[in-house]
Protein backbone atom coordinates (compact mmCIF):
# COMPACT_ATOMS: atom_id res chain seq x y z
CA UNK A 1 0.00 0.00 0.00
CA UNK A 2 1.19 3.17 -1.05
CA UNK A 3 2.55 5.35 2.11
CA UNK A 4 0.22 7.84 3.86
CA UNK A 5 3.15 10.53 3.19
CA UNK A 6 2.90 10.52 -0.93
CA UNK A 7 -0.33 13.11 -0.04
CA UNK A 8 0.62 14.58 3.20
CA UNK A 9 0.01 18.37 2.32
CA UNK A 10 -2.40 17.49 -0.72
CA UNK A 11 -5.99 19.40 -0.32
CA UNK A 12 -9.18 17.77 -0.85
CA UNK A 13 -12.71 19.28 -1.03
CA UNK A 14 -15.02 17.23 0.76
CA UNK A 15 -18.66 17.46 -0.67
CA UNK A 16 -21.12 16.73 2.30
CA UNK A 17 -24.91 16.52 2.46
CA UNK A 18 -26.80 17.61 5.86
CA UNK A 19 -27.77 14.10 6.41
CA UNK A 20 -25.02 11.43 6.27
CA UNK A 21 -23.39 9.13 8.49
CA UNK A 22 -20.26 9.34 6.98
CA UNK A 23 -18.32 12.98 7.32
CA UNK A 24 -17.37 12.29 10.46
CA UNK A 25 -15.23 9.41 9.02
CA UNK A 26 -13.90 11.25 5.97
CA UNK A 27 -12.69 14.30 7.81
CA UNK A 28 -10.97 11.77 10.54
CA UNK A 29 -9.22 9.73 7.77
CA UNK A 30 -8.39 13.27 5.73
CA UNK A 31 -6.96 14.49 9.59
CA UNK A 32 -4.85 10.93 9.50
CA UNK A 33 -3.30 12.14 5.94
CA UNK A 34 -2.42 15.22 7.49
CA UNK A 35 -4.47 16.60 4.03
CA UNK A 36 -5.35 20.32 3.64
CA UNK A 37 -9.21 19.94 3.88
CA UNK A 38 -12.19 21.84 2.42
CA UNK A 39 -15.60 21.55 3.27
CA UNK A 40 -18.47 22.00 0.78
CA UNK A 41 -22.34 21.66 2.06
CA UNK A 42 -25.51 23.10 2.27
CA UNK A 43 -26.19 22.63 5.75
CA UNK A 44 -23.02 20.34 7.56
CA UNK A 45 -21.22 22.23 10.42
CA UNK A 46 -17.87 22.95 10.44
CA UNK A 47 -16.31 19.94 10.97
CA UNK A 48 -13.15 19.69 12.74
CA UNK A 49 -12.33 23.48 12.14
CA UNK A 50 -12.30 22.99 8.18
CA UNK A 51 -13.54 26.01 6.02
CA UNK A 52 -17.17 25.59 4.96
CA UNK A 53 -18.47 26.67 1.34
CA UNK A 54 -22.27 27.06 0.76
CA UNK A 55 -23.01 24.86 -1.78
CA UNK A 56 -26.83 23.79 -3.38
CA UNK A 57 -26.55 20.07 -4.71
CA UNK A 58 -30.06 21.61 -6.65
CA UNK A 59 -27.46 24.49 -8.49
CA UNK A 60 -24.90 22.76 -10.05
CA UNK A 61 -23.55 25.71 -11.62
CA UNK A 62 -24.11 28.13 -9.46
CA UNK A 63 -22.41 26.13 -6.79
CA UNK A 64 -19.75 25.41 -9.19
CA UNK A 65 -18.81 28.88 -9.59
CA UNK A 66 -18.91 29.68 -5.77
CA UNK A 67 -16.61 26.73 -5.24
CA UNK A 68 -14.22 27.65 -7.72
CA UNK A 69 -14.30 31.91 -6.46
CA UNK A 70 -13.69 30.25 -2.93
CA UNK A 71 -11.45 27.80 -3.18
CA UNK A 72 -7.58 28.27 -4.38
CA UNK A 73 -5.68 24.60 -5.27
CA UNK A 74 -7.72 21.57 -4.99
CA UNK A 75 -6.16 18.05 -5.70
CA UNK A 76 -9.10 16.21 -5.48
CA UNK A 77 -12.83 16.81 -4.87
CA UNK A 78 -14.57 13.68 -3.12
CA UNK A 79 -18.55 13.32 -2.49
CA UNK A 80 -18.95 12.28 1.27
CA UNK A 81 -22.67 10.43 0.01
CA UNK A 82 -24.34 9.99 -2.88
CA UNK A 83 -26.47 13.28 -3.00
CA UNK A 84 -23.15 15.22 -3.61
CA UNK A 85 -22.32 12.74 -6.67
CA UNK A 86 -23.29 15.06 -9.51
CA UNK A 87 -21.92 18.44 -7.53
CA UNK A 88 -18.74 16.20 -7.50
CA UNK A 89 -18.40 15.34 -11.21
CA UNK A 90 -19.40 19.02 -12.75
CA UNK A 91 -16.72 20.41 -10.44
CA UNK A 92 -13.88 17.77 -10.99
CA UNK A 93 -14.54 18.47 -15.15
CA UNK A 94 -14.30 21.74 -14.68
CA UNK A 95 -10.43 21.57 -12.71
CA UNK A 96 -9.96 19.00 -15.15
CA UNK A 97 -9.45 16.51 -12.13
CA UNK A 98 -9.25 12.79 -12.96
CA UNK A 99 -13.00 11.37 -11.94
CA UNK A 100 -16.15 10.19 -13.53
CA UNK A 101 -18.07 11.97 -16.08
CA UNK A 102 -21.02 13.56 -15.29
CA UNK A 103 -23.47 11.01 -17.71
CA UNK A 104 -21.50 8.04 -15.83
CA UNK A 105 -22.43 9.55 -12.57
CA UNK A 106 -26.35 10.36 -13.48
CA UNK A 107 -26.44 6.54 -15.00
CA UNK A 108 -25.52 5.18 -12.17
CA UNK A 109 -27.95 7.09 -10.27
CA UNK A 110 -30.77 5.90 -12.33
CA UNK A 111 -31.90 2.36 -11.91
CA UNK A 112 -33.37 2.49 -15.16
CA UNK A 113 -30.86 3.68 -17.29
CA UNK A 114 -28.31 1.39 -15.36
CA UNK A 115 -30.52 -1.50 -16.68
CA UNK A 116 -30.57 -0.51 -19.92
CA UNK A 117 -26.65 0.36 -20.44
CA UNK A 118 -26.15 -3.33 -19.14
CA UNK A 119 -28.79 -4.51 -21.44
CA UNK A 120 -26.79 -3.31 -23.91
CA UNK A 121 -23.58 -4.32 -23.07
CA UNK A 122 -24.39 -7.72 -22.35
CA UNK A 123 -24.34 -7.52 -18.08
CA UNK A 124 -26.07 -10.50 -16.90
CA UNK A 125 -28.84 -9.02 -14.84
CA UNK A 126 -32.35 -9.83 -14.35
CA UNK A 127 -35.16 -9.66 -16.89
CA UNK A 128 -36.69 -5.92 -16.61
CA UNK A 129 -39.75 -3.49 -17.95
CA UNK A 130 -39.75 -0.12 -16.87
CA UNK A 131 -43.48 1.57 -16.42
CA UNK A 132 -44.44 4.52 -17.39
CA UNK A 133 -47.49 6.52 -15.21
CA UNK A 134 -50.62 4.65 -16.80
CA UNK A 135 -48.49 1.46 -17.02
CA UNK A 136 -48.54 -1.34 -14.31
CA UNK A 137 -48.54 -4.14 -16.33
CA UNK A 138 -45.23 -6.46 -15.34
CA UNK A 139 -46.76 -9.65 -16.05
CA UNK A 140 -45.06 -10.39 -19.25
CA UNK A 141 -41.88 -10.88 -16.69
CA UNK A 142 -44.25 -13.47 -14.71
CA UNK A 143 -44.21 -13.43 -11.03
CA UNK A 144 -42.64 -13.24 -8.39
CA UNK A 145 -41.23 -9.91 -9.62
CA UNK A 146 -39.81 -7.15 -7.96
CA UNK A 147 -40.70 -3.10 -7.89
CA UNK A 148 -38.54 -0.46 -7.30
CA UNK A 149 -38.39 3.36 -7.76
CA UNK A 150 -35.51 4.71 -10.45
CA UNK A 151 -34.26 6.69 -7.95
CA UNK A 152 -34.31 5.83 -4.31
CA UNK A 153 -31.80 3.66 -2.35
CA UNK A 154 -30.90 1.82 0.31
CA UNK A 155 -33.39 -0.58 -0.42
CA UNK A 156 -36.54 2.51 0.39
CA UNK A 157 -39.28 1.39 -1.96
CA UNK A 158 -38.09 -1.88 -3.05
CA UNK A 159 -41.33 -4.34 -3.01
CA UNK A 160 -41.92 -8.22 -3.95
CA UNK A 161 -45.06 -8.79 -6.03
CA UNK A 162 -46.64 -12.06 -6.56
CA UNK A 163 -48.88 -11.35 -8.63
CA UNK A 164 -51.00 -9.04 -10.39
CA UNK A 165 -52.82 -7.67 -7.79
CA UNK A 166 -49.69 -7.21 -5.59
CA UNK A 167 -47.97 -5.13 -8.30
CA UNK A 168 -50.43 -2.96 -8.43
CA UNK A 169 -50.62 -1.97 -4.93
CA UNK A 170 -46.95 -1.85 -5.00
CA UNK A 171 -46.89 0.75 -7.42
CA UNK A 172 -49.25 2.61 -5.16
CA UNK A 173 -46.92 2.69 -2.50
CA UNK A 174 -44.24 3.43 -4.19
CA UNK A 175 -45.30 6.63 -5.83
CA UNK A 176 -46.66 8.01 -2.38
CA UNK A 177 -43.38 7.04 -1.49
CA UNK A 178 -42.26 9.29 -3.99
CA UNK A 179 -44.15 12.00 -3.39
CA UNK A 180 -43.12 12.22 0.67
CA UNK A 181 -39.33 12.33 -0.71
CA UNK A 182 -39.85 15.36 -3.15
CA UNK A 183 -39.52 13.05 -6.02
CA UNK A 184 -42.08 13.21 -9.06
CA UNK A 185 -44.97 10.93 -8.56
CA UNK A 186 -44.92 10.45 -12.19
CA UNK A 187 -40.97 9.27 -12.34
CA UNK A 188 -40.69 5.41 -14.36
CA UNK A 189 -40.89 2.68 -11.86
CA UNK A 190 -38.57 -0.22 -12.53
CA UNK A 191 -40.17 -4.02 -12.40
CA UNK A 192 -37.74 -6.75 -12.46
CA UNK A 193 -37.72 -10.39 -12.43
CA UNK A 194 -36.91 -12.13 -8.96
CA UNK A 195 -33.69 -13.50 -8.66
CA UNK A 196 -33.47 -15.81 -5.85
CA UNK A 197 -29.89 -17.29 -4.20
CA UNK A 198 -27.31 -15.64 -2.12
CA UNK A 199 -26.78 -12.07 -2.17
CA UNK A 200 -23.32 -10.62 -1.61
CA UNK A 201 -22.09 -6.74 -2.10
CA UNK A 202 -18.80 -6.01 -3.70
CA UNK A 203 -16.90 -2.99 -2.64
CA UNK A 204 -13.67 -1.38 -4.44
CA UNK A 205 -11.92 1.06 -5.94
CA UNK A 206 -11.59 2.17 -10.04
CA UNK A 207 -8.16 3.38 -11.36
CA UNK A 208 -8.64 4.44 -15.13
CA UNK A 209 -11.47 1.64 -15.16
CA UNK A 210 -9.75 -0.90 -13.30
CA UNK A 211 -11.13 -2.39 -10.24
CA UNK A 212 -9.03 -3.35 -7.29
CA UNK A 213 -11.54 -5.05 -4.17
CA UNK A 214 -11.65 -3.69 -0.66
CA UNK A 215 -13.97 -6.19 0.20
CA UNK A 216 -16.58 -8.34 -0.34
CA UNK A 217 -19.67 -8.89 2.28
CA UNK A 218 -22.14 -11.35 2.37
CA UNK A 219 -25.63 -11.40 3.68
CA UNK A 220 -26.34 -14.66 5.25
CA UNK A 221 -29.93 -13.70 5.92
CA UNK A 222 -30.20 -12.57 2.33
CA UNK A 223 -34.15 -11.21 1.93
CA UNK A 224 -36.62 -12.69 -0.48
CA UNK A 225 -39.40 -10.13 0.24
CA UNK A 226 -41.63 -8.25 0.83
CA UNK A 227 -39.97 -6.10 1.67
CA UNK A 228 -35.38 -6.06 0.61
CA UNK A 229 -33.85 -4.46 4.01
CA UNK A 230 -30.15 -5.15 4.63
CA UNK A 231 -29.40 -6.79 7.89
CA UNK A 232 -26.79 -8.51 8.37
CA UNK A 233 -23.10 -8.29 6.71
CA UNK A 234 -19.69 -10.83 6.82
CA UNK A 235 -16.48 -10.49 5.15
CA UNK A 236 -14.62 -12.39 3.75
CA UNK A 237 -16.98 -14.55 1.92
CA UNK A 238 -17.87 -17.89 2.17
CA UNK A 239 -18.50 -18.64 -1.53
CA UNK A 240 -15.96 -20.45 -3.43
CA UNK A 241 -13.33 -18.51 -5.56
CA UNK A 242 -14.24 -19.28 -9.06
CA UNK A 243 -17.33 -17.82 -7.79
CA UNK A 244 -15.85 -14.81 -6.12
CA UNK A 245 -13.77 -13.89 -9.34
CA UNK A 246 -16.39 -14.57 -11.97
CA UNK A 247 -18.75 -11.70 -9.65
CA UNK A 248 -15.30 -9.74 -9.13
CA UNK A 249 -15.21 -9.28 -12.50
CA UNK A 250 -19.00 -8.54 -13.66
CA UNK A 251 -19.40 -5.93 -11.59
CA UNK A 252 -15.88 -4.42 -12.93
CA UNK A 253 -17.36 -5.09 -16.61
CA UNK A 254 -21.10 -3.37 -15.35
CA UNK A 255 -19.04 -0.53 -13.61
CA UNK A 256 -17.35 0.32 -17.09
CA UNK A 257 -20.29 -0.47 -19.16
CA UNK A 258 -21.82 2.87 -16.67
CA UNK A 259 -18.93 4.91 -17.90
CA UNK A 260 -17.53 4.82 -14.23
CA UNK A 261 -13.85 5.18 -14.51
CA UNK A 262 -12.45 6.58 -11.11
CA UNK A 263 -13.18 6.03 -7.06
CA UNK A 264 -15.44 3.68 -5.04
CA UNK A 265 -17.99 1.76 -6.02
CA UNK A 266 -20.93 -0.73 -4.04
CA UNK A 267 -21.89 -3.27 -6.48
CA UNK A 268 -24.95 -5.69 -5.20
CA UNK A 269 -25.06 -8.93 -7.11
CA UNK A 270 -27.04 -12.68 -6.69
CA UNK A 271 -25.81 -15.75 -7.08
CA UNK A 272 -27.92 -17.57 -9.67
CA UNK A 273 -28.23 -21.16 -9.30
CA UNK A 274 -31.53 -21.50 -11.13
CA UNK A 275 -29.90 -23.66 -14.64
CA UNK A 276 -28.00 -25.76 -12.32
CA UNK A 277 -24.32 -23.95 -12.10
CA UNK A 278 -24.00 -20.92 -10.30
CA UNK A 279 -23.82 -17.91 -12.01
CA UNK A 280 -23.11 -14.10 -10.79
CA UNK A 281 -26.06 -11.46 -11.72
CA UNK A 282 -26.40 -7.38 -11.16
CA UNK A 283 -29.19 -6.28 -9.03
CA UNK A 284 -27.53 -2.20 -8.80
CA UNK A 285 -24.07 -0.42 -8.04
CA UNK A 286 -23.43 2.79 -6.72
CA UNK A 287 -20.86 5.10 -7.56
CA UNK A 288 -20.22 5.46 -4.07
CA UNK A 289 -18.86 2.77 -1.07
CA UNK A 290 -20.59 0.62 1.16
CA UNK A 291 -23.20 3.18 3.30
CA UNK A 292 -24.17 3.91 7.02
CA UNK A 293 -21.24 2.90 9.21
CA UNK A 294 -20.66 -0.38 7.47
CA UNK A 295 -17.59 0.49 6.48
CA UNK A 296 -16.52 0.70 9.92
CA UNK A 297 -16.06 -3.21 10.24
CA UNK A 298 -13.32 -2.91 7.51
CA UNK A 299 -9.58 -2.71 8.77
CA UNK A 300 -6.86 -2.76 6.81
CA UNK A 301 -3.18 -3.17 7.56
CA UNK A 302 -1.25 -0.98 9.46
CA UNK A 303 -4.91 0.85 10.82
CA UNK A 304 -6.06 2.32 7.28
CA UNK A 305 -9.86 2.99 7.30
CA UNK A 306 -11.89 2.49 4.16
CA UNK A 307 -12.42 6.20 4.13
CA UNK A 308 -8.37 6.72 3.93
CA UNK A 309 -8.27 4.48 0.85
CA UNK A 310 -10.51 6.61 -0.71
CA UNK A 311 -9.06 9.91 -0.44
CA UNK A 312 -5.55 8.18 -1.20
CA UNK A 313 -7.09 6.81 -4.43
CA UNK A 314 -8.72 10.10 -5.42
CA UNK A 315 -5.56 11.81 -4.92
CA UNK A 316 -3.92 9.41 -7.16
CA UNK A 317 -2.03 7.75 -4.99
CA UNK A 318 -1.44 3.97 -5.87
CA UNK A 319 -3.22 1.90 -3.79
CA UNK A 320 -2.01 -1.90 -2.84
CA UNK A 321 -4.59 -4.17 -1.11
CA UNK A 322 -3.94 -6.74 0.98
CA UNK A 323 -7.38 -8.21 2.87
CA UNK A 324 -6.84 -8.12 7.04
CA UNK A 325 -6.27 -11.08 9.21
CA UNK A 326 -9.80 -13.02 10.27
CA UNK A 327 -13.21 -11.83 9.56
CA UNK A 328 -15.26 -8.83 10.55
CA UNK A 329 -18.74 -7.50 10.16
CA UNK A 330 -21.78 -5.41 11.08
CA UNK A 331 -25.67 -5.75 11.79
CA UNK A 332 -27.36 -3.28 10.31
CA UNK A 333 -30.52 -2.89 13.14
CA UNK A 334 -33.96 -2.82 11.52
CA UNK A 335 -36.50 -1.09 12.42
CA UNK A 336 -39.70 -3.68 13.20
CA UNK A 337 -42.45 -0.96 12.80
CA UNK A 338 -43.27 2.30 13.16
CA UNK A 339 -44.15 5.22 16.26
CA UNK A 340 -41.69 6.81 18.23
CA UNK A 341 -38.70 5.35 19.87
CA UNK A 342 -38.57 5.21 23.56
CA UNK A 343 -35.75 3.31 24.13
CA UNK A 344 -33.53 0.52 23.18
CA UNK A 345 -32.64 -2.24 25.77
CA UNK A 346 -29.80 -4.40 26.74
CA UNK A 347 -27.04 -2.38 24.89
CA UNK A 348 -25.03 -3.35 27.90
CA UNK A 349 -25.74 -7.11 27.43
CA UNK A 350 -25.09 -6.79 23.74
CA UNK A 351 -21.63 -4.76 23.97
CA UNK A 352 -20.18 -8.12 26.72
CA UNK A 353 -21.00 -10.65 23.62
CA UNK A 354 -17.54 -12.21 22.84
CA UNK A 355 -16.60 -10.94 19.62
CA UNK A 356 -18.49 -7.88 19.54
CA UNK A 357 -16.06 -4.42 18.71
CA UNK A 358 -18.75 -1.38 19.05
CA UNK A 359 -22.45 -0.72 18.71
CA UNK A 360 -23.80 2.65 17.90
CA UNK A 361 -27.48 3.23 17.97
CA UNK A 362 -27.94 6.58 15.37
CA UNK A 363 -31.44 7.86 16.03
CA UNK A 364 -31.82 9.59 18.99
CA UNK A 365 -34.32 8.73 21.60
CA UNK A 366 -38.09 10.77 20.90
CA UNK A 367 -37.54 10.62 17.17
CA UNK A 368 -40.64 8.86 14.89
CA UNK A 369 -39.21 5.72 12.96
CA UNK A 370 -40.44 4.01 10.31
CA UNK A 371 -40.11 0.64 8.91
CA UNK A 372 -39.36 -0.19 4.76
CA UNK A 373 -40.45 0.19 2.38
CA UNK A 374 -40.95 3.91 3.74
CA UNK A 375 -38.34 4.15 5.77
CA UNK A 376 -34.72 5.23 5.13
CA UNK A 377 -32.61 4.27 8.40
CA UNK A 378 -31.41 1.83 10.64
CA UNK A 379 -31.57 2.38 14.64
CA UNK A 380 -27.92 1.47 14.55
CA UNK A 381 -24.82 -1.04 13.95
CA UNK A 382 -23.25 -3.50 16.24
CA UNK A 383 -19.97 -4.58 14.64
CA UNK A 384 -17.58 -7.74 15.36
CA UNK A 385 -14.64 -9.41 14.72
CA UNK A 386 -13.50 -13.10 14.67
CA UNK A 387 -11.03 -15.76 13.18
CA UNK A 388 -13.67 -16.52 10.65
CA UNK A 389 -16.74 -15.24 9.46
CA UNK A 390 -18.82 -18.26 11.31
CA UNK A 391 -17.62 -16.81 14.63
CA UNK A 392 -18.55 -13.22 13.66
CA UNK A 393 -21.78 -13.97 12.26
CA UNK A 394 -22.90 -16.03 15.52
CA UNK A 395 -21.50 -12.66 18.12
CA UNK A 396 -23.59 -10.88 16.07
CA UNK A 397 -26.95 -12.35 16.03
CA UNK A 398 -26.24 -13.17 19.54
CA UNK A 399 -25.49 -9.51 20.24
CA UNK A 400 -28.84 -8.77 18.37
CA UNK A 401 -31.13 -11.25 20.17
CA UNK A 402 -30.44 -9.32 23.03
CA UNK A 403 -31.53 -5.81 22.06
CA UNK A 404 -35.27 -4.60 22.51
CA UNK A 405 -36.33 -1.33 20.77
CA UNK A 406 -39.10 -0.33 22.81
CA UNK A 407 -41.41 1.82 19.95
CA UNK A 408 -44.85 2.88 21.10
Amino acid sequence: MSSPAAVKGKCILLLVPPITYRATDFVDAAKRLELDVVIGSDGALPLGGNPVVRVDPNDLDGSVRRLLSAVGRVDAVVAVDSDMLPLAARLGAALGLAGNAPDAVAAAADKAMQRRLWAEAGIAQPGFRILSNDDIDGSRLGFPCVAKPVSLSASRGVLRADDKAALTAAVVEIRAILAESGHAQDEPILVEEYVPGWELSIDGLLTDGALAVTAVFDKPDTPDGPTFEETLLVTPSRLPAATLAAATSLAERAARALGLRHGPIHAELRIDERSGEPRPVMLELAARSIGGLCSRSLHFLDGTSLEMLILMNALGAGVELRPPRGASGVLMLPVERGGILQRIEGQTEARAVTGVTGLSITIPIGQTVRPLPQGDRYLGFIFAEGRDAGDVEAALRLAHGKLRAIIV
